[in-house]
């Protein structure tokens, strides 16, 4: 279909909706955080209700044309990348809060709605929104909702799904759903409530959610310590978890620390360089703080330790593993998302560590990642000089390794951003061929024509 036959089927049977075929809006709106795909979308669509995107679908299956839902655009496996001409829907539009319930501790909230916006909000009420991660700021529920986000206080508070008590979405087929209602008990049958949260959009369109709060944590202490060896990072969170009531516990590596420091001009919270860093955050308790860093320096684990003495201390901590991600965005770096179980971290990362010697020896690799519920992200940094599509071809080779690891250890190729293009591949490392088989005939229930984000995570 060329510009001018889009530009009349909107025009006859789209009218009304908002819509651009501005390059810029195209590319903006055809593209997420990865950068190995060219955007390629045919219009972007900015609806103003349900009822509009509804009306996007129907006409999309009548043309059997692909669209793609289109959040904050802040995924790292091109989940909501447009290569082949696709329609966009953008859910900026959808951006309200509403129906706040103080006795349910509960409120509605529209796809386009920002996680910041949310976590203010709830602040605002006396209640707390406690998923949290490095793109809250721009990262939109839906798109959370769809890869069933994360961050750095699973830990503690679990993932997205543990705090969506209904969706409405719009089915690939056009229909709307109306998904649990917000109810906190329901045993009537099957919650399909539960399969569109991380369906990465390949089922429909979460267009509006019932989202729980809850109540405020009590005042939170961050601690960052400098540590000895990969070892010494399980044992300090051993420690820290029996002694704490730990919230978060990240970890990073001293080229991550090194890039944050470049990239925001921070000076060097210790002195010198230390092989590994955690941050942890947890209720105040300054003794047993003071214990686990004491009993950590006795058995050699810890090599220098900061105990924030204010909020502005504790945010900027926090600045040195949260500033990771755009202080090596400009690298193009290939992102493995992965996880395996807390108690087998350790066996791993160090055969982790053995493969990267072995097959990035060129590569800078940049660890980081949530080990207190066993996710790593390990991002290779491309080099300067290297051309995109070559770096991306030695690192799907390196997959194979990487992967083949994850398998052994019966982890995941994706722990948090989803599967998308880019972990497409790679699924049958982490999903048998029987689990791929039934999400296949999954998708065909829902978006019977493949309309919706054809291509990702399953055909």
């Amino acid at each position: 279909m060329n510009v001018d036959e889009l530009s009349s089927l909107i025009e006859t049977e789209l009218s009304g909706l908002a819509w651009s075929m501005q390059p810029q809006d195209l590319i903006k709106f055809g593209q997420d955080w990865t950068r190995f795909h060219e955007p390629n979308a045919s219009v972007v669509f900015f609806p103003n209700d349900i009822d509009e995107v509804q009306k996007i679908v129907l006409v999309a299956n009548k043309h059997k044309q692909v669209v793609i839902p289109s959040g904050g655009r802040t995924g790292y496996s091109a989940g909501a990348v447009a290569t082949l001409g696709e329609w966009i829907i953008s859910m900026v539009r959808l951006n309200q809060i509403s129906d706040f319930n103080l006795v349910d501790q509960t409120l509605r909230v529209g796809a386009g709605v920002i996680t910041e916006q949310l976590q203010n909000f709830a602040e605002e009420q006396g209640l707390f929104y406690p998923v949290d991660f490095a793109s809250s700021g721009s990262s939109h529920i839906a798109g959370n909702i769809a890869t069933n986000a994360g961050g750095i206080r699973v830990l503690r508070y679990g993932l997205t799904r543990d705090y969506v008590l209904g969706l409405t979405v719009v089915t690939g087929a056009g229909e709307i759903l109306k998904l649990n209602k917000g109810l906190v008990k329901n045993a009537s049958g099957l919650d399909f409530r539960h399969l569109f949260v991380g369906s990465e959009g390949i089922l429909g369109i979460v267009v509006e959610a019932e989202i729980k709060l809850i109540r405020t944590p009590p005042n939170q202490a961050v601690m960052l310590l400098a540590l000895s060896s990969l070892e010494a990072v399980m044992s300090i969170f051993a420690l820290a978890r029996k002694s704490l009531i730990l919230s978060s516990f990240e970890f990073f590596s001293d080229r991550s620390l090194n890039r944050v420091m470049q990239h925001r001009e921070f000076d060097n919270p210790f002195e010198g360089i230390h092989p590994f860093y955690v941050l942890l955050e947890f209720d105040e308790d300054e003794a047993a703080a003071m214990q686990v860093f004491e009993s950590g320096m006795e058995s050699e684990w810890v090599t220098d330790g900061i105990i924030a003495q204010s909020i502005d201390q504790a945010q900027q901590l926090w600045q040195y593993r949260e500033g990771i991600s755009e202080s090596i965005a400009h690298f193009t770096p290939y992102k493995n998302d992965i996880s395996v179980k807390i108690s087998r971290v350790p066996d791993f990362m160090q055969q982790l560590e053995d493969v990267l010697a072995s097959e990035y020896p060129d590569f800078e690799t940049i660890w980081f990642g949530h080990i207190g519920d066993g996710n790593l992200h390990l991002n290779i940094l491309k080099p300067e000089k290297m051309d995109t599509d070559e770096f991306k071809k030695q690192c799907e080779a390196v997959n194979v390794h990487v992967y083949g690891l994850i398998a052994e250890f019966e982890g995941s190729i994706s722990a948090e951003h989803g599967v998308g293009l880019i972990k497409k591949p790679f699924l049958p490392y982490s999903k048998s061929a029987a689990e791929i088989k039934l999400m296949q005939a999954v998708k065909q229930v829902f978006d019977p024509n493949g309309v919706l984000n054809k291509g990702k995570v399953v055909e």
